[in-house]
């Protein structure tokens, strides 16, 4: 599942540069840890590392379920819009945070999408056991 390894590697490296945009703003802004406020940029930054580490959470193990149920190029196409959503939430969130609505619905639809996806594959796989 060559294609699903590489989508699910980049969402992790995507959480792993939100992370250091964190990270960084902590620094510019003379955030002391373990403090998770005190600057309106760093306090932006912060919500799209947890958001995404919040929707991880569904992602990952949803990808890799629905691949075993389904072709793995459409299971990927569908992280691929994951991965894009989250681009375009932390681009938003970072510039006008009411703005993030669409790159919120281009991640969490994947997600739902997935998920779906692989409770049907599953619920099909048990019925023909």
């Amino acid at each position: 599942m060559p294609l699903i390894d590489l989508v699910a590697l980049i969402a992790l490296l995507q959480f792993f540069l939100f992370a250091v945009r964190v990270g960084r703003a902590r620094i510019r802004y003379g955030i002391q840890a373990p403090a998770t406020s005190g600057h309106e940029m760093f306090e932006r930054a912060y919500r799209v590392q947890m958001n995404t580490l919040e929707l991880l959470v569904l992602f990952i193990p949803a990808l890799y379920i629905a691949a075993a149920y389904w072709p793995q190029t459409p299971v990927a196409a569908c992280g691929a819009v994951y991965l894009l959503g989250r681009a375009v939430y932390q681009r938003a969130y970072m510039e006008a945070p009411e703005a993030r609505g669409l790159g919120f619905l281009l991640s969490i639809g994947p997600c739902l999408v997935l998920m779906l996806a692989a409770l049907v594959g599953a619920v099909r796989a048990a019925a023909g056991a």
